[in-house]
């Protein structure tokens, strides 16, 4: 293969659906039907596994956790045209950072009012306090 053949391969390696360059516009509208229809779908199973008696009741909100991060890959290859190309490094790391915030919020609130809550006055003494 010449040069520029070989990096031709290389570039439509890792190309998000959408977002293959300079193509017709109905191959990239093609990518994004296929994004929403598929997004439609993950929704739809969604809400039929929560309205139920079909699925075994515990394992429900494994099952929905599963559809979400689902949901997740769909709406960040299709619609965010996210890749592991070497050209979406940046998006990937702010991506990586982005996540690494919200865990540390949500989960810094979530040990505050844990401990706040072990820490609290009971209710009669404050009441008491209170007289």
């Amino acid at each position: 293969m010449s040069e520029p053949q070989l990096q031709s391969v290389q570039h439509n390696q890792d190309v998000a659906p959408g977002d293959e360059g300079e193509v017709r516009v109905a191959s990239r509208v093609w990518g994004y039907v296929a994004g929403l229809a598929l997004s439609l779908l993950l929704t739809a199973t969604s809400f039929f596994i929560a309205g139920t008696d079909l699925v075994w009741q515990p394992s429900i909100p494994v099952a929905l956790g599963v559809l979400a991060i689902a949901q997740m890959g769909v709406q960040l290859v299709f619609f965010l045209h996210l890749t592991t190309g070497p050209d979406n490094t940046n998006n990937v790391l702010a991506l990586a950072f982005g996540t690494l915030i919200v865990v540390l919020v949500v989960g810094g609130s979530i040990w505050i009012m844990g401990h706040l809550n072990a820490n609290m006055m009971p209710t009669e003494h404050l009441m008491r306090m209170m007289r």
